[in-house]
């Protein structure tokens, strides 16, 4: 579209300046036709250059701005408008009556002037004029989206959050209050990792690719996609450490090395293994649970179970109960790195 218009003002422009130049100009130049031709070939560059500032650059800020406005505000700018000309208008009428030039400019120039004043003053003043037209009943305001701050927190998210998929849950919760930051360097290895000729990675960053798009589609949060400003780290995970150390110094991730590096660096980290686990039901030592035991366990004698949050249950000589479905009693509750852990013993009765 921009490349049309330049055209077009290219085109013109030249015919301006040619339309200018055979009025006779350089007709007094022995050199004449070459400063005919340099004489298009300006109005012609100054066409290309500047005609999109006069036509769709100021369009297109136009229409962003009516993007912003409510329903009711937009009405109230046109209703403002409306009362600027009809007041041009009948203030035109007399002011018609003087000698030209006077009488042709003064109605056009006075209708010009007070259009866009009213149309300034109802729309600084829209917050009133929407309040008092809801207040009788004329419109309704649209209701407008949480709007995020660019001074809300910065939050850089590491590839193995992404490809978890649990942060687009999170972030529609609400419990993530911020900027949701991703370094190009994570998605060159999101790509990467799509590209394996490794099925199981491909998959995973195929997933890392899609959460990724809902999260910037969904607009629950801010996601802000930023260049690599440190080309020189070899190692992604140092290049996030880079990244949140230059903004709020704070990450989002799952990786257990990453973690431990970016504490020991005062970042602070949101780890969604960790809030799972904190969400987790409590249980305590003497509470009745039913699982099913599928596994055995790494001691003789035990079996595995799974709740169906993810808790690991060891049931303590649950080997020979593996495929069926028992009651046990919690015996202790182990919290490790991993998550948490729950002992149990079958039920005597």
């Amino acid at each position: 579209m921009i490349r049309t218009i330049r055209i077009l003002g290219a085109a013109i422009g030249a015919l301006f300046g040619l339309s200018l130049a055979t009025g006779g100009l350089f007709a007094d130049s022995a050199y004449g036709g070459a400063l005919v031709a340099a004489w298009v070939v300006a109005w012609a560059v100054l066409g290309f250059a500047t005609l999109p500032y006069f036509t769709v650059v100021p369009a297109g800020w136009l229409v962003r701005e009516v993007q912003r406005m409510s329903t009711a505000e937009f009405v109230a700018a046109i209703g403002g408008l409306l009362v600027g000309l009809l007041m041009g208008l009948l203030l035109g009428v007399p002011l018609s009556a003087f000698p030209p030039p006077l009488g042709t400019w003064l109605p056009l120039a006075v209708s010009i002037v007070l259009g866009l004043g009213m149309t300034g003053l109802t729309v600084a003043k829209r917050h009133d004029l929407v309040a008092t037209a809801e207040a009788i009943g004329l419109v309704r305001r649209d209701q407008e989206p949480a709007k995020r701050s660019e001074d809300d927190p910065a939050i850089v998210v590491d590839t193995s959050a992404i490809i978890d998929g649990r942060i687009v849950d999170i972030a529609e919760s609400g419990f993530l209050y911020g900027r949701l930051v991703i370094s190009r360097a994570v998605l060159d290895e999101l790509q990467k990792i799509a590209d394996s000729p490794d099925t199981l990675r491909r998959n995973r960053g195929r997933r890392g690719l899609e959460i990724l798009g809902r999260l910037q589609k969904d607009g629950h949060t801010t996601v802000v996609i930023v260049e690599d400003a440190t080309p020189s780290i070899p190692e992604v995970d140092q290049k996030l450490v880079a990244l949140a150390t230059a903004l709020d110094r704070i990450i989002l991730t799952n990786d257990f090395n990453l973690n431990r590096v970016a504490e020991l660096q005062n970042i602070r980290v949101l780890n969604v293994n960790s809030l799972a686990n904190a969400v987790k039901p409590a249980l305590l030592p003497g509470e009745e649970l039913r699982v099913r035991v599928i596994q055995e366990g790494k001691e003789s004698g035990q079996g595995v179970g799974f709740l169906d949050d993810g808790t690991m249950i060891v049931v303590e000589g649950g080997a020979r109960l593996i495929d069926r479905d028992v009651a046990v009693i919690v015996t202790r509750v182990l919290q490790t790195v991993a998550g948490r852990m729950i002992f149990a013993q079958p039920r005597t009765d």
